[in-house]
């Protein structure tokens, strides 16, 4: 009976091996360094203040005192080695550098205004929207509008680039993500932003 337990456990293993060499592993620690990287350098070139040390928002959850992560089958029989080899991001690619460029010129220009008055603030999936359109004078909001519109176009523009960019446009929405979470995490005191659930927070 524990010989026939052992070879279930064995060829379940293998099946899903199998089954995870199929899709590539996304490099996340790689993409959150490379999303940072980015993101700092528009906001810093832009003159935007970095966030205060210690801020906790958006940071990603961690496990309760005393408890671990629980490891998963998976966790158990692809090798850690194969998470150690897996690729780098790149996000420099002529299409990438100009959108940069754009965003900087924005940031610069007025939209770093939108975010201070709190008109404007980050979404959960990487974009920006007018938050509170009644901080804006009424001739001033149809030009807020078109700057957040030019804005997410980029911002679609970069993470749809950034996956092709690297060979796997089915990372697009973990790219998305990545950056959505470093947008947050490099803003300054003040900025709103979204929460999971869509909900306005201030940072």
């Amino acid at each position: 009976m524990r010989k026939t337990l052992i070879g279930i456990m064995t060829s379940v293993a293998i099946a899903l091996v199998g089954c995870v060499t199929i899709n590539v592993y996304f490099p996340e620690a790689a993409a959150q360094k490379a999303a940072d990287q980015f993101i700092g350098n528009v906001l810093d070139d832009s003159g935007v203040a970095r966030p205060a040390q210690g801020s906790d928002a958006a940071e990603p959850a961690k496990p309760a005192p005393g408890k671990q992560p629980s490891a998963s089958l998976l966790d158990l029989v692809i090798p850690a080695a194969q998470a150690a080899d897996a690729p780098d991001i790149q996000v420099r690619t002529p299409e990438t550098d100009a959108i940069r460029a754009r965003m900087k010129s924005r940031f610069g220009g007025q939209l770093k205004a939108l975010f201070d008055s709190g008109a404007v603030g980050f979404t959960a999936n990487g974009q920006v929207a007018v938050r509170d359109a009644n901080a804006l004078p009424l001739d001033q909001r149809s030009q807020a509008n078109a700057i957040v519109g030019q804005e997410n176009s980029d911002r679609d523009a970069l993470y749809r680039e950034i996956a092709r960019a690297n060979g796997h446009p089915e990372w697009e929405a973990q790219i998305r993500k990545t950056f959505a979470e470093g947008w947050v995490q490099r803003s300054p005191q003040g900025w709103y932003y979204q929460d999971a659930s869509g909900a306005w927070k201030r940072k």
